[in-house]
């Protein structure tokens, strides 16, 4: 039997880090929900559908939304996947600043959020996932098996975003990165779609001062044994 591990949380908290590793224990496919959001961000970008403030297009984007095709690639054991986005690869792409700088404006719309969860429920039809987003536990699988919100304190999550941007050569500064997790915070818990939430049936998980394998054995002792 296979169950859906949901994982919610705020910004550069660690979930698609700790869902993949949880993911890998079990031998489940982990989907980053956040990757296909930041994917259609990043279409928008390239076809000048986000305005000079950095407010959407709406009627635009939406129009589009049929062409726009998004694919997770699972990788090799061990290693992250891939992103496609109408046949391109584009995983490194989408990590960008200016996709971070737009992709909460993104997400918030009601007609991007109503495709990418189609999507996401049906890549979970037969479970066996260990999903991480902003609504998994809220809107896409309600009835998830275990849900989990995770968080950290801001300084803590900056901090490692700053870090994880530097080895992949972005130049920023610790302020600007401090600056776009405040303001996707904001975004994420305001916006009148499926705002940031912690599900009534979550645990909560605060990985501050904790390393990625202390994430991974606190979760397996929520996971009943027979299913390990």
């Amino acid at each position: 039997m296979s169950i859906i591990i949901a994982i919610d949380g705020h910004s550069s908290c660690g979930k698609s880090t700790f869902a993949k590793a949880i993911a890998e224990k079990l031998g489940y496919t982990f989907i980053d929900t956040g990757a296909m959001y930041r994917a259609v961000a990043l279409y928008a970008l390239r076809h000048r559908l986000i305005n000079a403030d950095g407010s959407v297009k709406r009627a635009e984007l939406a129009a589009a939304l049929p062409n726009i095709d998004i694919e997770l690639v699972r990788g090799a054991s061990g290693a992250d996947g891939s992103v496609f986005l109408n046949g391109k690869d584009v995983t490194e792409e989408i990590r960008l600043g200016k996709v971070s700088d737009c992709v909460s404006h993104v997400s918030e719309l009601a007609s991007v959020r109503e495709r990418l969860v189609a999507q996401q429920r049906a890549m979970a039809q037969n479970k066996g996932v260990v999903m991480d987003g902003r609504d998994v536990g809220t809107v896409v699988f309600p009835h998830a098996e275990l849900k989990i919100f995770m968080t950290a304190s801001l300084e803590i999550r900056a901090q490692r975003r700053y870090l994880e941007l530097v080895r992949k050569g972005v130049k920023t500064s610790p302020g600007e990165v401090e600056k776009n997790i405040r303001k996707r915070d904001a975004i994420d818990e305001n916006r009148e779609v499926s705002p940031l939430r912690r599900a009534p049936d979550a645990v909560l998980l605060d990985n501050s001062r904790m390393s990625v394998a202390e994430q991974v054995e606190w979760a397996l002792k929520l996971i009943p044994p027979t299913l390990l």
